[in-house]
């Protein structure tokens, strides 16, 4: 059983919504996507999918973007990214997801040995770019999200090693420690982290690698070549 992952699928939603304006790379970029993940992902595998999964505004509209999904190989793990609009009532969206998903919302499941939480996070305030009050505000409350994840996590891994799923980089590259990093690196047993959001140019920028004892794994579609990432299984061994 393997760990795979992959963000920002941006299927359509049912709407007029071609990706390729981004670029000839996104072309029937989910026709890629499936290939590949065939190709990889196996029936017993798992793939975590941070977030930005649908273009679409209702959760009726977002449904065969995700039967879509469920119809690829594996187990799928989901968090919320900034696009998800259809993404409401958290029971509601459980009680409609297709066999073989996971919705988390700032909240853990198990998975491999090891427990996996996930909130979307957002963007941190730094020197050069304090927030605004709104996104200071936004901010402030996926703090407690992501606080609320971890503990979710803590009491269900019982010492087990974790991986946090988050749509926002909890650090980029150019970074130091950041709030997001202080508040992994306080709990002991998380391992690793991956997140999506960045794309183009900005896919460089973001954090990869290990810091503070975690490493760091982003997954955004295009900056992986559309392939789902394959992604070691976190331990607490040293």
């Amino acid at each position: 059983m393997r760990l795979f992952a992959i963000g920002d699928l941006h299927m359509s939603g049912g709407a007029d919504k071609p990706m390729d304006i981004f670029g000839s790379q996104w072309d029937r970029h989910f026709l890629h996507i499936s290939q590949n993940w065939r190709e990889m992902v196996g029936e017993e595998d798992t793939v975590l999918i941070p977030g930005d999964i649908s273009w679409a505004m209702q959760l009726k509209d977002a449904l065969p973007d995700l039967e879509a999904i469920a119809a690829l190989p594996g187990r799928k793990i989901l968090c919320k990214g900034n696009h998800e609009y259809w993404w409401s009532s958290i029971s509601r969206i459980r009680t409609l997801l297709p066999a073989g998903m996971t919705a988390l919302q700032f909240d853990a499941t198990e998975a491999g040995g090891c427990v996996i939480c996930g909130t979307r996070g957002w963007s941190y305030p730094t020197e050069r770019n304090p927030l605004d009050p709104e996104d200071e505000k936004i901010f402030r409350r996926e703090m407690q999200r992501l606080e609320l994840a971890l503990d979710r996590a803590e009491a269900l891994a019982e010492g087990r090693p974790i991986l946090v799923m988050m749509h926002f980089p909890p650090k980029m590259r150019e970074d130091g420690e950041t709030p997001f990093t202080r508040a992994l690196e306080a709990r002991k047993t998380v391992r690793a982290v991956v997140y999506g959001h960045l794309h183009g140019a900005a896919f460089a920028g973001g954090f990869a690698g290990e810091s503070g004892g975690i490493r760091y794994y982003p997954v955004s579609c295009d900056g992986i070549g559309f392939r789902p990432r394959e992604i070691p299984w976190p331990s607490l061994e040293e």
